[in-house]
């Protein structure tokens, strides 16, 4: 697998063609773990931020990273699932060399001063100055595999290729070897995701690799020097109590790292709105997005859920999609013009039975999961009212109320008439100034206000609500 990193947007490589231009031009060599920390280093004298795109760790987790990469150490990140493991693994490629040079054709990236494979040996005992040199780039220095129970050694390692057999060569031949995932990733930085999947004896085949830094193929008399730096991931859980990761490999990590869900609200609303692809053209407004954020860390913390499986930051996310999709289908259902659509309160009870599969439940809650996510929602909601709207005067809007008056919304009652139903209320502009609005957007904007408000209100039991097929009616 290789990446397309936004700190790797391509510049021209080098141009040193063979290994005598290569020397012309001063290049030096160094090893991958040199190359990460050197640059790692760089990276914090200048200011620059290493992990680009990480979210919540700054103080806990990025540390104890920057120490290990420092001493040169392989790691093993563990947290559990939507923690970000693998996003915070793949942005170790940012600090990588943009380009660095390899013997041309070398399947396991030789470099030119340092031929390692029996043919990049061969080639420069042959060729001497003139070995062809070509130049690789960060983002094709990093793999990856998913850890499967069915991964073989060959996969990782290698094995014999029948085809070079056939072709002529011997058995003896080491240059019938098709190399595995891991001498692929030679000079790189290789991933190898959820370890404790692996079968033990598979698991065997990395220790060499770990801590002699070579490894051997089948009866081959071959030791192969590598450079690269090792990163797994895997749930706590499986890698402490599970014995499902054999010691010696355990013993083999510098650095074990522990990730985490974001700490505070503030780390969640930047998350959802980071990763949430929202390519609908709906806007999600803030006050929403705070409402995901709360519910989301309620979920976490309710004792109805099963603590040991996590909730997932994709829970977050999916909810904003899904939030503003429903927004959409409004929208079109409506025909509500050329204005986007803007999602609104009465788009979250919806999709709580699609995000339902993303949470394990304790054995005891079977059977009422919606319920239970329809409370913690609610309270979400209650929360995010209080926190930006419970010192405001509604009694402009209360008064509408006052008369026996009813104003029907839902999840297809388009902007303009829930505005054309409620009328003119005074103080809207400072509701819409508190839940982040100028009070100079759209229809749109304010009926999302007035709607969160009058959602608001009856959860803090100053209205009523009936609500069935997805439409509420609210009255005094």
């Amino acid at each position: 697998m290789h990446l397309d990193s936004q700190q790797h947007r391509a510049s021209q490589p080098p141009s040193a063609a063979t290994l005598a231009e290569l020397r012309a031009s001063g290049h030096e060599y160094r090893g991958v773990r040199a190359e990460i920390r050197q640059n790692l280093l760089v990276m914090m004298r200048t200011g620059q931020d290493p992990f680009p795109g990480i979210v919540g760790f700054g103080q806990t987790v990025l540390p104890h990273l920057e120490r290990a990469l420092i001493a040169g150490h392989d790691i093993i990140v563990l947290g559990e699932r939507g923690q970000g493991k693998t996003r915070l693994i793949r942005t170790l490629v940012g600090l990588l060399d943009e380009w660095t040079p390899v013997i041309e054709g070398c399947e396991i990236n030789d470099h030119p001063y340092r031929p390692a494979c029996a043919r990049c040996r061969r080639l420069a005992a042959e060729l001497g100055d003139d070995l062809p040199v070509t130049w690789r780039h960060a983002s094709e220095r990093y793999g990856e595999k998913l850890a499967t129970p069915d991964t073989s050694v060959g996969d990782l390692i290698g094995d014999i290729d029948p085809v070079k057999v056939a072709e002529g060569r011997t058995l003896g031949d080491p240059e019938t070897i098709h190399f595995g995932l891991v001498p692929r990733t030679n000079r790189g930085i290789f991933s190898l995701n959820e370890l404790p999947d692996l079968a033990e004896r598979i698991q065997v085949s990395l220790l060499n690799v770990m801590e002699e830094r070579d490894i051997g193929i089948r009866g081959y008399a071959l030791r192969l020097p590598l450079d690269l730096l090792l990163v797994a991931s895997a749930n706590p859980e499986d890698y402490t109590n599970r014995g499902r990761i054999i010691t010696p490999l355990k013993d083999r990590f510098g650095a074990e790292i522990r990730t985490h869900y974001p700490l505070s609200l503030s780390d969640e609303l930047t998350l959802i709105r980071q990763e949430a692809e929202i390519s609908t053209g709906a806007e999600l407004p803030d006050h929403l997005v705070e409402v995901i954020a709360r519910f989301t860390r309620g979920v976490r913390e309710s004792p109805a859920v099963d603590a040991r499986s996590g909730v997932s930051a994709r829970f977050a996310i999916a909810a904003a999609e899904s939030a503003a999709a429903s927004a959409v289908r409004r929208s079109a259902l409506s025909s509500s013009g050329p204005e986007p659509p803007v999602a609104r309160v009465c788009d979250l009870p919806v999709v709580v039975s699609t995000l339902r599969g993303k949470v394990e439940f304790e054995v005891s809650e079977e059977g009422r999961e919606e319920e239970v996510l329809g409370a913690m929602l609610r309270r979400a909601i209650a929360d995010t009212f209080r926190s930006r709207l419970g010192s405001v005067d509604m009694s402009g809007l209360l008064a509408k109320f006052d008369e026996g008056s009813t104003v029907e919304s839902g999840e297809l009652v388009p902007a303009a008439d829930l505005l054309r139903r409620i009328g003119d209320v005074p103080g809207l502009a400072k509701i819409m100034s508190r839940l982040g609005m100028d009070g100079g957007e759209s229809f749109g904007h304010a009926a999302a206000a007035l709607e969160f408000t009058l959602e608001g209100l009856y959860l803090m039991r100053r209205l009523s609500k009936d609500s069935t097929d997805g439409t509420s009616v609210y009255r005094t």
